[in-house]
């Protein structure tokens, strides 16, 4: 029995992932997190042996959640199961320490092939992405200039996109608002961007958001 933690903040997207688990007889969900902070809480009380996470939640998140679960449980398997097929968002969450990355329009029997090797001590990364990482590897592929972005930068940018203010990062973050500020100018530098538009249209451009 592998018993499965989800960590998502969207209701229908848990009952769905409910709906499969529950088919299948070797897999027991044993509980569920809508933010950062419940995906840590319920590792402390559910010893899960496996956590589905999404890459986007509120609370800690991405690849900072993805570092914090590793330091909290070092042995736990790590699926992200993402709506971003961008080779930068898989290849950040599998250098934090995640075993496995698929993406959320994956066909059921995937995300379960995906579990059980992930479970197993394998590591199981989306075959679509997986190419996208191997090629972008490439010394002659032109990197994006997000790449160019250090995890936290990375982190601030994807959380403006989705609407979040300066303020809302930093206390989300426990940063101070100066230093989110400090970190939205120069990713916005790196990317060469104006403005708060611009980074949204960018993001969209890239399947980052």
């Amino acid at each position: 029995m592998i018993r499965i933690l989800i960590g998502d903040d969207h209701a229908i997207v848990r009952q769905g992932l409910r709906l499969v688990l529950t088919l299948m007889p070797e897999l027991e969900l044993v509980a569920e997190a809508k933010n950062g902070w419940e995906v840590i809480e319920q590792i402390r009380t559910c010893s899960p042996d496996l956590l589905l996470l999404d890459m986007n939640m509120p609370g800690p998140s991405g690849v900072e959640l993805i570092k914090r679960v590793r330091a909290e449980a070092p042995r736990l398997p790590i699926l992200v199961l993402s709506m971003h097929g961008e080779s930068q968002v898989a290849g950040r969450a599998i250098k934090a320490g995640a075993a496995g990355y698929i993406t959320k329009d994956s066909e059921p029997e995937t995300l379960v092939a995906a579990i059980r090797q992930v479970a197993g001590g394998a590591h199981y990364i989306e075959p679509a992405v997986a190419e996208r990482l191997l090629f972008e590897a490439s010394p002659q592929e032109v990197a994006t200039p997000h790449a160019a972005l250090s995890d936290r930068e990375y982190q601030v940018f994807l959380m403006l996109v989705r609407g979040q203010s300066v303020i809302d990062i930093a206390e989300t973050l426990h940063l101070s608002a100066k230093t989110v500020s400090t970190h939205k100018c120069r990713l916005m530098q790196k990317l060469g961007l104006d403005n708060l538009s611009d980074l949204v249209r960018y993001a969209l451009k890239h399947e980052l958001a």
